[in-house]
């Protein structure tokens, strides 16, 4: 006989927080919105966390390397879109990759018997414009030269030239010794003012390259989410078809974490995939989607560093109306947090839980970090932001961006559904659409940002823990949510409707 869930399956509309005391020490400026990434031991640090509880959802229309690299300077994480070939996704891992802050080890070397059009094909790959050229091509070679885009002009008949008659020979550089402090290096850089400072140690091998642009970045952006090479950290989305093709690629490519991207989480494909990367890299993997206890712990006893939970509640998502299965986000998360923290008092091991889809407005993400989630994934959120990759559009009189889901037939995402077989999709899970365009990434995160910390604050809490181990929450009924905006008056044209 089925099971019945008497209990209505609820969204994030129908709960409001009641505040707790506001101390006088909890202010905005003290609050923490620093999370967990992947799972950990009790007692120890995850080895990945998130500087803002924010990723960006693994769709064509949501993340690329663009996105990835202006999300990671704001704190949070883009996991890079996996239904397009191999090699283009690894890619774009590795433009973003090269991104980076601090003392740098170079990625991209070259010989002095090197031409302009080698210097060319790793601008495209890699997409910057100073390479070190030393004795070998490797990273810690004697530094012969640098080139710099202003060191050549590009024209037919210059792409054979040796990179030995343009370059500026190490004779003509101011550099750092090995050993030299940050603060020293960006010393010299300013007083000679220098876009990049090359570090050599006593016999010229080159160690790391300090840039200019990474100062003034990280001045800008004091929340940049870094590996130890000062790289942004990035994710991407696999599925449970071609993997064990695609993670060798990636992984190659410098990826960081990995998650496999589905509709429904809880099968047997998602188990062979965790082992599979499990037992051959080094690289950490989340799994999903699951909406329940039971789909939770199936994930985590396969090996799953963090789980991602929401069938059907993306803005695009048209699953539970063709099929008929999912929940709502609201009773979905509450019910897989109660079960994480069971496993983890059970056994030590904290597995973060990743909110994915059912945020409509800004208080939403708090209310889904209250119940529970360490962090969300949103698509419509960061589809409207010029970084995202879609074409900004004019329809009527309101500019638009599009946005498709995975699941529609424009994505032709067939190996994103576990159903064993490869025949495509017969009907769609997800809809073609627009989205209002909004700006700049960090203009909007800074205002949803603000929101979350002033709520936190109302609710007496200075950090994600806090606030879930406090929180308070209540149902609203259908004419509180009415009563909670703007009712009973004409408002002015220029009345601010917030996201």
């Amino acid at each position: 006989m089925a099971t019945y869930y008497n209990e209505p399956s609820r969204t994030f509309s129908e709960y409001l927080l009641i505040p707790n005391l506001t101390t006088k020490d909890c202010t905005p400026a003290n609050v923490s919105l620093k999370t967990p990434l992947v799972k950990y031991k009790k007692g120890e640090k995850p080895a990945y966390s998130l500087n803002i509880p924010f990723s960006s959802a693994v769709m064509q229309s949501v993340s690329d390397d663009k996105m990835a690299a202006a999300l990671a300077r704001c704190g949070g994480i883009s996991f890079i879109f996996g239904s397009q070939p191999i090699e283009e996704q690894a890619n774009m891992i590795r433009k973003v990759k090269s991104y980076k802050a601090g003392f740098v080890v170079s990625r991209s070397n070259l010989t002095p018997d090197h031409t302009l059009q080698d210097i060319l094909n790793l601008k495209e790959k890699y997409a910057h414009s100073t390479f070190a050229i030393t004795h070998d091509g490797t990273a810690n070679g004697k530094l012969l030269g640098i080139v710099a885009s202003r060191d050549y002009r590009i024209s037919r008949d210059a792409r054979d030239k040796k990179i030995s008659t343009f370059m500026t020979p190490f004779d003509s550089l101011v550099y750092g010794k090995t050993g030299i402090t940050l603060s020293e290096a960006n010393d010299l850089i300013w007083e000679h003012k220098l876009n990049v400072l090359p570090i050599v140690n006593e016999d010229q091998c080159l160690d790391y390259l300090v840039f200019r642009k990474d100062y003034d970045a990280h001045k800008e952006y004091p929340l940049e989410l870094l590996d130890a090479n000062k790289s942004y950290i990035v994710g991407a989305g696999i599925n449970s078809k071609d993997y064990k093709e695609r993670v060798p690629a990636l992984v190659e490519a410098g990826v960081d974490v990995l998650v496999i991207d589905s509709s429904d989480g809880y099968t047997e494909w998602q188990r062979e995939t965790i082992e599979y990367v499990k037992a051959n890299f080094d690289v950490k993997i989340g799994a999903g989607n699951v909406v329940d206890r039971e789909g939770f712990l199936y994930l985590v006893e396969a090996g799953a560093d963090f789980v991602k939970v929401g069938i059907g509640g993306g803005s695009i998502c048209i699953t539970r109306e063709q099929k008929g299965i999912g929940r709502g986000q609201a009773s979905a998360v509450i019910e897989v947090a109660a079960a994480r923290e069971q496993y983890f008092n059970e056994t030590g091991i904290y597995v973060p839980i990743c909110s994915d889809g059912g945020i409509v407005h800004d208080y939403h993400i708090t209310l889904a970090l209250s119940m529970g989630a360490d962090f969300v994934m949103m698509g419509r959120y960061f589809a409207r932001f010029d970084e995202s990759p879609t074409r900004k559009l004019k329809v009527g009189n309101n500019f638009v961006k599009e946005f498709w889901g995975e699941g529609s037939n424009r994505a032709r995402n067939w190996e994103r559904y576990d159903t064993g077989g490869k025949s495509g999709l017969l009907f769609e899970e997800g809809v073609d659409s627009y989205v209002p365009y909004a700006g700049s990434l960090q203009e909007n995160l800074d205002k949803t940002i603000s929101k979350i910390k002033s709520t936190m604050c109302n609710c007496g809490s200075k950090s994600i823990e806090e606030m879930q181990r406090n929180a308070r929450i209540t149902l609203v009924s259908a004419t509180s949510l009415v009563e909670g905006g703007a009712h009973d008056v004409i408002l002015k044209e220029s009345s601010l409707s917030g996201e």
